[in-house]
């Protein structure tokens, strides 16, 4: 009968109690060892990093002037329950790496921090009273412990958390950045918004109505000018959730219009939201992907979530207006049968007849009396529906005739005009022309409104479906009147004569659309940055100074949203701080004498801290300035002409692929726009590491039960006396399946924990926990103790002794190998490499370990079992830490095999193995081969002899 997920006390498995050596490497041992490492490393500052100048600098560093390297992680949000056995992976593979690389000679920046604004922090104010900064800062103390337990080389000078006063200053410093700016679209970067008034002013730039600048006033230049700001204030749809008493992002909604922390109910609400304008960056955010070394999985996310679409807009004639529609496929413009209008669409009340028209069809108008009636119902049944309940490809199709036809200008077709839900406002402009035998959407509402569908590309023979998407020669598309005919031109060249046809007949212009929004910025809760904005008596924003920064949360009693009841749609938003009424109503003198102003009572997104937290780290002390110039430079500048430039390593969830990644990547650009960074993209290279996932238990009610206490039986699982099932997936507090790695440390020692972690498998693929299998990298580590360390005496077993040639060559191979595996982020085969020469060591070793294997093979562990290493290094007489060591090199001359082994098959099975020179000649390796399997062929005489240079001898009988 085993333990599942828990194990014995590791020392009694090798030996019978009493029977354990008193200088064994032992989890006691290990935890005396690491802890007092620790301390040493804190004291001695063994794991700062120079900066080329500030507070930071240090020409005594060992690393100081050298090549510099910037390891990042996406650092966590400190919660309640602390880390799981899951979390540090990535931490402890990039920490190794760190480690490798101060060894090779490169000054390592590496620092971890905190994202801690957010919901949880809040909600768990709401519900128990506690307020938000004293529960944060306790989860961020147990977390830093958590990673000081594990060895973590962290710069610890260098760590932030989102939530420190001296760190939300650069928050709002940068939001006035942006609040600034402008982007200029000839030039393709931002501009300081003052340049943009003086070109005004100058009559450089005609006012959208073409007024003289000196002729408007002053609240009508002020709103010329916020409506080209970086950040804007928008009344737009957006996803209300009244569950959590905020607005959320399209990104943090789900597919089924839940909000995706908490599973809420999400609606949709027009309100006065701060928006800021990712969607001039578009172009650039896709471009630059080109320049960065990440997946390609999750540049095509990017690439996808940014959705550029060439097309045209085109105006389809209603009586003395047109319904202006985006397309990206202008050739099927003959195709198009009906239009469809978002509800909310502003001309849709100025098409809408007071009658319904001769021959509007019973499906059509929904049973209502007049088309005024229609839409308004339909209006009201849809108000409530978030953006991916309305666009879910398996929704049936809804909608309702507004009671106007529009004009095709492509051949004159009379065709009806629609409101639909899976048409938005927010996308394109709010209309589309329906192309129903092109599309599978229009498609679908053809079917459902008895609506023609015409053909425009000429499915394969083969096609059997409904819509057809792929490319094709133009048929139906011809107007002999006009003689304008796209027939028989593929989609390429029928997009290019639509689009130059549109044009010169004055019905539309090409474009370039994407599906990327705007990104909503508000949130309407107590637990984030405060807006550094000030609203006037006229309603209009004003910046706060930045001598008044920051501006810190005040403190209050309520942090709960006025509503709570997860089903109340027609609930309204109301901003926790809007209740601290002495802070949200000042008197200020901003250079104009004093005023009466009111702050703005949103708070900004969770992701505003984490947009940009990795240029703190580069000069976190530093009240001037974000970052100094020269230290900016130095850490993330570009190495060559066309390198972005960023982070040389950041290491994270691929969970992050869109949301994290393309805010971050926005808002460096303004700021490389603005001059504050040289950098034209943050992150250099990124890597995805994977999972650690675990078994879990449920009974016969599908309850979960504790992991821990499930034990196997004959190929089954059991709680007791009760039959349990198992299920592989997540770890997670609901699953009561957690390890925590305090856990592990206290039963094995943390080095053991790291070198399981990063032996499990590839770091970038997701593997099971099993924790009976740690042991077995504990015994690894007591070999290599053993190797240096009497187990009886405790005294050194190391000698001054040469090395046998063939050690020797396993010495250098292994050298060879481990450099390029941590290099490579191969950690796994590294430790492989390190456990065969541990083994061989072992078995040649008897009394003693020469010097220079035991050396080699300690500074080549160091990365990954850094405490064990540094503790027998000191105990073979070196007086400084081994961080700043040399990391071994290979001799070249060593690394040339002498012989190779060759694998013999018979038949096709591997009957022997021959060892023969690299130089033997095919015959002197088909004449050993056939000696050594002389038995195996029972005197049969060969058919053939198949000799694989260097690899393999296959003999076919």
């Amino acid at each position: 009968m085993n333990k599942v997920n828990a194990s014995a006390t590791p020392e009694a498995s090798d030996a019978p109690a009493g029977d354990i050596p008193p200088h064994r490497y032992t989890a006691a041992m290990a935890n005396e060892i690491e802890e007092r490492w620790q301390d040493r490393w804190d004291e001695d500052g063994t794991f700062y990093a120079a900066n080329p100048v500030g507070a930071l600098a240090d020409p005594k560093h060992p690393r100081a002037g050298a090549e510099k390297l910037f390891v990042l992680d996406m650092f966590p949000y400190p919660s309640g329950a602390g880390l799981h056995v899951g979390h540090p992976l990535g931490y402890i593979g990039t920490d190794c790496y760190g480690r490798f690389q101060r060894m090779i000679g490169r000054n390592v920046l590496h620092a971890m921090g905190f994202d801690a604004f957010g919901l949880p922090a809040e909600q768990y104010a709401v519900q128990t009273g506690k307020y938000p900064r004293v529960t944060t800062e306790e989860n961020v103390e147990r977390y830093r412990l958590q990673m000081r337990r594990l060895g973590l080389a962290y710069d610890t000078r260098r760590s932030v958390a989102t939530t420190d006063v001296s760190f939300y200053r650069w928050t709002q410093w940068i939001f006035l950045q942006i609040f600034n700016s402008w982007f200029d679209s000839e030039q393709r970067r931002a501009r300081p918004i003052a340049e943009l008034i003086t070109e005004y002013e100058r009559n450089e730039r005609p006012t959208p109505a073409g007024r003289p600048w000196a002729e408007l006033s002053t609240a009508q230049r002020r709103q010329i000018v916020d409506n080209h700001r970086l950040a804007f204030i928008s009344e737009a749809p957006v996803n209300w959730c009244p569950g959590l008493g905020t607005v959320l992002a399209n990104e943090e909604v789900t597919s089924d219009g839940r909000s995706e922390r908490g599973n809420f109910p999400v609606y949709s609400r027009t309100l006065k939201q701060w928006m800021l304008r990712i969607t001039a960056y578009g172009d650039r955010l896709l471009e630059d992907l080109d320049a960065l070394d990440w997946p390609e999985s999750v540049k095509q996310m990017q690439r996808h979530w940014i959705g550029r679409s060439t097309g045209a807009y085109i105006g389809f004639p209603v009586g003395d207006r047109a319904v202006r529609v985006f397309t990206t496929r202008p050739d099927t413009i003959f195709g198009a049968t009906y239009l469809v209008v978002a509800p909310e669409h502003a001309i849709v009340d100025k098409l809408v007849p007071a009658a319904w028209p001769e021959g509007a069809k019973p499906q059509w108008t929904g049973g209502h009396r007049t088309p005024a009636d229609a839409v308004s119902a339909y209006r009201a049944a849809v108000a409530r529906e978030t953006e991916a309940q309305r666009t879910a490809e398996s929704r049936t199709k809804t909608g309702v005739f507004i009671g106007a036809y529009a004009t095709n200008p492509a051949n004159g077709a009379r065709i009806p005009i629609f409101v639909a839900d899976y048409v938005l406002a927010t996308y394109g402009t709010g209309a589309i022309m329906a192309v129903p035998g092109q599309d599978e959407r229009d498609w679908d509402f053809a079917e459902v409104f008895d609506l023609p569908i015409v053909r425009t590309v000429r499915p394969t023979a083969d096609f059997d479906g409904k819509a057809y998407t792929a490319d094709g020669p133009a048929v139906n598309s011809a107007n002999p009147e006009t003689g304008f005919s796209l027939d028989g031109l593929n989609v390429s060249d029928a997009k290019a004569k639509t689009i130059e046809w549109l044009i010169a007949e004055g019905y539309g212009e090409r474009t370039v659309t994407y599906r990327l929004r705007d990104w909503l910025f508000s949130r309407q809760r107590y637990w984030g940055e405060p807006f550094p904005i000030l609203y006037d008596e006229a309603g209009l924003p004003v910046a706060l100074p930045e001598s008044m920064l920051p501006l810190e949360l005040p403190e209050i009693d309520d942090f709960s949203p006025r509503t709570f009841d997860p089903e109340d749609a027609d609930s309204e938003p109301e901003a926790p701080l809007s209740r601290a009424q002495d802070w949200v109503e000042v008197t200020l003198d901003l250079g104009d004498g004093p005023k009466r102003y009111h702050r703005e009572t949103n708070t900004m997104p969770q992701w505003a801290g984490s947009c940009w937290y990795e240029l703190r780290y580069l000069d976190p002390g530093n009240d001037e300035v974000m970052v100094d110039p020269a230290n900016e430079r130095y850490w993330m500048g570009p190495k060559h002409d066309g390198d972005s430039g960023g982070v040389d390593l950041y290491v994270g969830g691929v969970e992050h692929a869109v949301l994290h990644l393309l805010y971050a990547r926005f808002w460096h650009k303004v700021l490389y726009d603005l001059g504050h960074v040289s950098s034209f993209e943050p992150f250099r290279r990124l890597y995805n590491q994977g999972y650690i996932q675990a078994y879990a238990y449920t009974d016969s009610r599908g309850f979960y039960v504790p992991a821990e206490e499930v034990v196997q039986r004959d190929g089954t699982f059991w709680l007791g006396d009760e039959q349990v099932n198992r299920e592989y997936g997540k770890m997670g507090k609901s699953l009561k399946n957690v390890v925590t790695p305090d856990d592990m440390c206290a039963m094995y020692g943390a080095d053991t924990f790291r070198v399981y972690e990063m032996s499990m498998g590839p770091l970038d693929m997701s593997r099971p926990w099993e924790t009976r299998a740690v042991v077995g990298s504990q015994r690894f580590l007591r070999r290599v103790w053993r190797l240096v360390i009497d187990e009886e005496t405790g005294a050194t077993r190391v000698v001054d002794a040469g090395l046998d040639a063939e050690t020797e060559r396993l010495l250098h191979r292994t050298i060879d190998g481990v450099r390029s595996d941590l290099e490579g982020l191969r950690f796994n085969t590294a430790i492989a490499k390190l456990i065969e020469l541990t083994n061989w060591a072992t078995a040649i070793a008897a009394d003693s370990t020469p010097r220079v294997l035991a050396e080699s093979l300690i500074l080549m562990l160091a990365p990954f079992a850094p405490h064990l290493a540094e503790e027998l290094w000191e105990r073979l007489g070196h007086r400084e830490s081994l961080t700043y060591a040399d990391f071994p090199v290979a001799d070249a001359a060593l690394l040339v095999a002498e012989s190779v082994t060759y694998p013999v098959q018979v038949g096709g099975k591997v009957r022997g193995r021959i060892e023969v020179a690299v130089e033997a000649g095919e015959e002197e390796v088909r004449a050993a081969a056939l000696a050594e399997v002389a038995d195996a062929l029972g005197g049969r005489e060969p058919k053939k002899v198949i000799v694989v240079a260097g690899r393999m001898v296959s003999v076919v009988l």
